[in-house]
């Protein structure tokens, strides 16, 4: 890629190289993207007919009872046929689908499509001998291990719909989850590893059924070995199950509605009860198998690392289902980025040929922190591209993943999407010129628009609410048992148009930049000023290697600026520093976002995700109540 700046567009672009551009899905980005805006059923029905399907749809877009879209309507099919039924008649049967790593680099699994089908159906005789039958929840809370893959095709092969609760959640959070889509079965291990130690997955588990009637049956896959207590008749050991003669390695493939629901996922706002977003087998099928595709632009040579956990909507989307539904090659690690030492992800990289490497800017910048020498260390030369996901990238840790991990010539896809959009929903794809920070523009058949409170389009260059104007195939259908939620949750505030909590800004070029959520949006006297901007500028100054900006009330100001430093090594907490950062902000966004007080901590509170807490942060400092910490990191 080669950096410039040109009259033509506006601010630091990064152009695509013609080796890039050359073996590209996407040739023409503007040309697809014409054709998806003229005629946006025809482009999403193109896509639909690369997968194969039991009965083809006789609609493929269903507006009649807004904003409830269904997609595909009267269609048959089965999101585990197309992830791997569907490769054992190709080459791919024998292709290596899986491969993984436990976190101390000691164990290493590999799984080919046709090894992966073994398991799942294994998996799925299993479940069905526990009485679990189609349209039935199952709750899986495991650690980052193959079997938590195998427990997600399983339950979709037969038509149960799996509720992934991620492995780090607390005993209430786990409790509360279960009760509200009252799930028959826990799929669950012994425990799990994180940084060396265990994390007690089945006593949490244990404890949070103790209040939950509605499960008879727990099955606990072995992880660690240590041992847990087992409640006879209720809890089961996989392994044990797995040598009895139900655990058959063949098992039909249920027939499914289009828009019977595959799963549903609990995603928390920033004040109430977590909301349970349904996704359904057809339409989350075509839009994460076309996204993966056009984006990361994946072929068969391609191995794939998505290092987010299978426990958010990033895992069931880019590591479960799209890899597999593009018949590509995945590997999953069980750690995190730093331990032992800071360079087990490019460890990775190296030992395994990475070639395309999708992870967050939280991730990112905590290995800033270490400097280069990690990195550098290692050879990074598989790679070809690189992703970001989660929250906005702030330039400079974009051009630190571009130069010290990519070298200059792995173009990064930075995608904005949410659980509700199952999909994503601004992103570039390679051939596109990038603006670091920018998500660029929306996907094919989508359009976005960024809106003021009273509903009207802001001119270029403001700030405002960000909404999605066409329905997509991967949307959400409803929030489970609370359809009136839903309606008021997303469609409320713009009538017919999907109002994402999200504040962004549009530029001359029609690049959008994501400011962060409406709630981490901060009033000062008049200007809305984004945490995430304040937060770029923090740590584009050498001393800063993580900052979180909240906004407290101000009898003048309305609300000011306060900002959560934690420091890099080799630089000391003092007044004078402080008075640094102050001026270092004002200096790069204008007086106006001086911050009124700056705090350095040792460290941040955030959700196991990544995501800072700031309405934790802004509690602590008014001594107001917390909230619900079920997803804080500890």
């Amino acid at each position: 890629m080669s950096t410039t700046k040109t009259p033509e567009m506006e601010g630091e672009v990064y152009f695509p190289s013609p080796q890039v551009i050359e073996q590209a899905y996407v040739k023409d980005w503007e040309a697809l993207a014409k054709r998806a805006r003229n005629d946006l059923a025809g482009f999403w029905a193109e896509q639909a007919e690369e997968l194969e399907w039991v009965q083809k749809w006789d609609k493929v877009l269903d507006d009649s009872d807004k904003p409830f879209y269904k997609w595909f309507v009267g269609g048959k099919v089965n999101i585990t046929h197309n992830c791997i039924d569907r490769h054992l008649k190709t080459f791919r049967k024998n292709k290596l689908a899986l491969f993984w790593e436990s976190e101390d680099g000691k164990l290493e699994r590999t799984f080919s499509y046709f090894a992966v089908n073994r398991e799942v159906n294994r998996m799925a005789n299993i479940i069905k001998a526990m009485g679990i039958q189609k349209g039935d929840r199952v709750t899986i809370y495991m650690g980052r291990i193959p079997e938590i893959i195998f427990a997600m095709l399983a339950c979709a092969k037969i038509g149960a719909i799996h509720s992934v609760v991620f492995g780090g959640f607390s005993v209430d959070a786990l409790q509360g989850r279960i009760e509200d889509s009252l799930s028959k079965l826990v799929i669950t291990c012994d425990g799990s590893y994180q940084n060396g130690k265990i994390v007690e997955l089945k006593r949490t588990v244990d404890t949070a059924l103790k209040g939950c009637a509605s499960v008879e049956n727990v099955i606990v896959v072995k992880r660690t070995g240590h041992e847990v207590p087992m409640e006879a008749g209720r809890d089961h050991w996989y392994h044990d199950m797995c040598a009895l003669p139900i655990a058959n390695d063949k098992c039909a493939t249920e027939v499914m509605d289009t828009e019977d629901p595959l799963y549903i996922l609990y995603t928390s706002g920033s004040t109430g009860k977590p909301k349970a977003i349904v996704h359904t087998h057809g339409g989350y099928m075509v839009g994460t198998y076309t996204t993966l595709k056009y984006v990361f632009d994946l072929k068969d040579d391609d191995r794939w690392w998505c290092a987010a956990d299978p426990g958010w909507v990033t895992g069931h989307s880019y590591i479960v289902y799209g890899p597999l539904l593009n018949g590509a090659t995945s590997f999953m690690f069980e750690g995190g980025p730093s331990y032992p030492y800071p360079n087990r992800w490019w460890q990775c990289i190296e030992r395994f040929g990475i070639t395309v490497f999708y992870t967050a800017p939280t991730a990112i910048r905590g290995l800033m922190r270490f400097g280069e020498a990690w990195p550098n260390k290692h050879d990074l030369s598989s790679l070809r591209l690189l992703g970001s996901v989660g929250e906005p990238i702030n330039p400079e840790a974009w051009k630190w993943y571009y130069r010290v991990i990519g070298k200059e010539r792995c173009p990064i896809m930075d995608t904005w999407w949410q659980t509700e959009t199952g999909m994503f929903m601004i992103t570039p794809t390679p051939t596109v010129p990038l603006k670091p920070g920018s998500g660029t523009r929306p996907f094919f058949g989508q359009e976005a628009e960024i809106l003021n409170e009273e509903g009207r389009p802001v001119p270029d260059g403001e700030e405002g609410y960000l909404v999605l104007k066409n329905p997509w195939p991967a949307m959400l259908r409803t929030i489970y048992g609370d359809p009136q939620r839903y309606v008021q949750q997303y469609w409320s505030k713009y009538p017919g148009k999907y109002m994402t909590g999200d504040s962004a800004k549009r530029d001359k070029d029609g690049y959008f930049w994501i400011i962060g959520r409406v709630d981490d949006v901060i009033k000062v006297s008049g200007h809305r000023l984004g945490t995430a901007e304040v937060e770029s500028a923090l740590v584009s100054h050498p001393a800063v290697a993580e900052a979180a900006a909240i906004g407290l009330p101000h009898d003048i100001k309305g609300q000011a600026i306060h900002v959560f430093c934690l420091l890099r090594s080799g630089f000391t907490a003092s007044p004078e520093l402080a008075e640094e950062l102050r001026q270092h902000v004002a200096t790069h966004m204008g007086p106006i976002a001086r911050p009124e007080e700056v705090k350095f901590v040792d460290k941040l509170p955030k959700t196991r995700s990544g995501k800072i807490m700031r309405r934790v942060l802004k509690a602590r400092a008014q001594g107001l109540p917390e909230g619900d910490i079920s997803t804080l990191e500890e």
